[in-house]
Order: C-alpha cells, then structure tokens, then sequence
C-alpha cells in the first residue's frame, strides 16, 4: 500500500514506511488540522476583540454615578454585544464539526492504548451528563498516546486539557447567561458587562487552548518518528 505521507510502497509485512517511517495505517490529515486551526483562530480573535472592547465600556461604567447614568443608552449597546455572542455561537458550531473530524482522524491514529472506542468522540459530545467530563478524557487520551510522554509530561497534558475544558464550560454557560442580563440601574449594567468580559475571555482562552493540542497532537501523529 502507498504511504500516507511520501507516497512509497509500504511492504504488508511492514508496519512502517521503508522511506519516511510514518506508519503504515496514518493519513496525512494535516489540511483538515489546518483548516481548524484557521477556524479556532478566527474565535479566539472575535472572542479576544469583545472582550477587550467590553473592558473600555467597564471602564466608562465606572466614571458613571447612579444620577448621570443613562440605561437608555447602554441598553442597545448590551444588545450589541449580546448579537456578537450569538454569531460566536453559530462559528463555535461550525468549529466544532470540523473538530470532531479532526478528533475522529486522530482517535483513528493514536499509536497508543485508550480507554473509549472511536465512536465516543462523537457520542461524547451528545450523551447527556456524560458530555461534561468524557470530552475531555478523550482528548487527553488521544494527546498522550499520540507521543512518549514521561510522568511529567503526562500531568502538563491534564493541566492544558483541564484548563480547556474549564474555560470552555465556563465561557460558554456566561454567554449564555449574559443576553438575559439587565442594564436597569449601574450596579445591573456593570455586572453585565463583567459577565461579558469573563465570558469573552473563557471562550477566547479555551480556543487558544484548543489550538495549542491541535497543533501539538497533529505534529506528533504525522512525524516520521513518534516521539
């Protein structure tokens, strides 16, 4: 059979490229961990972007008393960014189809032993209850098995992982808490945009996060030698 990577002729013998020594049963999916890397990009940018911008209203809100403040005006603008949440979501749900045929490929890949069968990274995401703690256990799995990794090594993946699965819940159950949220007095108005500015921020820190493993787990599977 042809190599994945270089193209030769690998011997079925042989569990190895004679050329490159990619393993025989990889595929070079390297366009697709592209393509979600660019996508996890562009939600890190819109997400940083709020965030940053939701900060410089903060920082007008805080110059206000009770007397001068004008929930008229800063209504719409909450609105605004509630509108900007919801367009995150929908590119959140286009990322996320394309990460689950990224997590698809590289289950398919990983070298090593792992605990839930390739079905799982799909069925994860849908089962109730279960869809809080085994998203990320099957990254964690996939990532490790991917590479040689030492004791230490094994706890800084759990702490990348665990990170971007904090952030993620949390962002996202702030996003959607936030369009709910009133701007009837200052005390309102403030809390609001700081609910923004966290949700903002989880969201852009969990895509960040999301890119890092994605690239790191990407390079792993497909170099020639699995370190």
């Amino acid at each position: 059979m042809p190599c994945g990577l270089c193209g030769d002729i690998i011997p079925t013998v042989s569990t190895r490229c004679p050329a490159c020594g990619a393993w025989s049963h990889r595929r070079d999916f390297r366009a697709l961990a592209i393509g979600l890397f660019v996508l996890l990009g562009f939600n890190a940018f819109l997400a940083l972007g709020s965030a940053v911008s939701m900060m410089r209203l903060l920082a007008g809100l805080d110059g206000e008393n009770p007397f001068s403040y004008d929930a008229a005006f800063t209504l719409p603008v909450l609105r605004a960014y509630s509108d900007v949440f919801l367009i995150s979501g929908v590119l959140a749900a286009v990322t996320g189809v394309l990460f689950l045929a990224w997590l698809w490929q590289a289950h398919g890949q990983a070298p090593g032993p792992l605990r839930y069968r390739r079905g799982w990274t799909v069925g994860s995401w849908l089962v109730p209850v279960a869809n809080l703690w085994m998203p990320p256990r099957l990254v964690h799995d996939v990532w490790v098995s991917s590479g040689r990794y030492r004791m230490a090594g094994r706890h800084g993946v759990m702490l990348v992982v665990t990170a971007w699965w904090a952030s993620l819940l949390g962002g996202t159950a702030l996003a959607r808490v936030f369009p709910g949220m009133g701007a009837g007095s200052l005390a309102d108005a403030r809390l609001a945009v700081e609910t923004g500015i966290a949700a903002a921020g989880g969201l852009a820190l969990a895509a960040t996060l999301c890119m890092a493993f994605v690239f790191q787990v990407t390079r792993l599977q497909l170099s020639p030698v699995l370190r």
